[in-house]
């Protein structure tokens, strides 16, 4: 373990003023202090993030504000979510242990890195890790990662479940740095490797995750995340995908479809929810949307069963929704805790 120094703001203007760009934040830690400890990060400077007042779950209007700092339990829990949301929940619950979820932050769940072992093994070469210097798992072990979004420069998977949600639902995510504050939407968060792998997300140096606000719809009540890993918990995924559909009158009228553990960002397949607007559902049309999911994958040697995979995660989800109509939007006086 290398020396590093260490801070604990209380509020962001204390942040910015007394820590440069280069400090690494840390919440629950469940992912920075994995990766000090393999020294794939080597700060110089740790700024405990926990003090700040960021924890919030909030309704407003018909959208809910949740805090960079609310762990994952608690979101996984909140009755907004559990009622209007629940693809979201799913997800949470599907990641990881309880003791993590109770420490895991929705901004550290945003920002977790690749568990690719090429990655985290300093003996290896990774172009996320060190750019330009190549790619292990392209020739190696290479049977858990992406066939989505890949480049020749990394195949690596983004591990998060609860990404996958945020992306399928919408979510705007909050940022702020010492320039000002921004809004970035989920699905555009995340950077595919490209010939920059390394850079994994649109925040700039010194730029911290506030929150994010999800729209309550009625293709996110009426929705679910399924997931497929080699054990039945605490295993990331092979493939996951969530969905959501707005159904009226026996037709589809808005459809969401996220795909998690085959790409190398959370990845929003629109041209399955093409497929699906406009029609009845049922098996033909989902079997289509299936189809359409796996669309531009690119599988190598080991990892090709994953395109069948996407297909079948995705029409498993599809036909595990609920008959029954989703629940209306809660109004500002409904009554639910926040």
């Amino acid at each position: 373990m290398r020396s590093f120094t260490y801070a604990r703001p209380h509020d962001l203007t204390q942040l910015w003023r007394e820590h440069g760009p280069d400090a690494a934040y840390i919440a629950g830690g469940t992912n920075l202090v994995d990766l000090m400890k393999c020294g794939v990060a080597t700060p110089q400077r740790v700024v405990d993030i926990g003090a700040l007042p960021l924890g919030g779950i909030e309704l407003d209007g018909d959208k809910l504000h949740v805090g960079a700092l609310a762990t994952n339990s608690d979101l996984a829990a909140h009755p907004l979510v559990v009622r209007h949301l629940p693809m979201l929940a799913q997800a949470l619950l599907s990641g990881a242990s309880p003791q993590l979820r109770n420490l895991a932050t929705l901004g550290g769940n945003l920002m977790q890195r690749t568990r690719c072992g090429y990655f985290r093994d300093i003996a290896m070469p990774c172009n996320k890790r060190e750019p330009g210097a190549g790619c292990a798992a392209m020739d190696g072990s290479h049977h858990g990662h992406a066939v989505l979004g890949t480049s020749e420069h990394c195949i690596a998977t983004h591990p998060s479940d609860l990404a996958v949600a945020l992306v399928a639902l919408d979510a705007q995510v909050s940022v702020a740095g010492p320039n000002g504050a921004r809004v970035v939407p989920a699905d555009a968060f995340h950077l595919p490797p490209g010939d920059r792998p390394d850079r994994e997300t649109q925040l700039a140096a010194g730029e911290l995750i506030l929150g994010a606000a999800i729209p309550l719809e009625a293709a996110g009540a009426h929705s679910c995340y399924v997931k497929v890993r080699e054990r039945a918990s605490y295993a990331f995924a092979l493939a996951s995908a969530a969905v959501g559909l707005d159904v009226r009158d026996g037709t589809i009228r808005d459809a969401r479809v996220a795909l998690g553990g085959v790409a190398t960002t959370p990845w929003r397949a629109r041209a399955a929810e093409r497929v699906l607007v406009g029609s009845a559902p049922g098996p033909a049309v989902f079997g289509r949307a299936a189809d359409a999911a796996a669309e531009g994958a690119r599988p190598l040697r080991d990892n090709a069963y994953k395109v069948e995979l996407i297909r079948r995660v995705v029409t498993r989800a599809l036909t595990t929704l609920p008959d029954a109509p989703p629940p209306a939007a809660p109004g500002p006086l409904s009554g639910e805790p926040t």
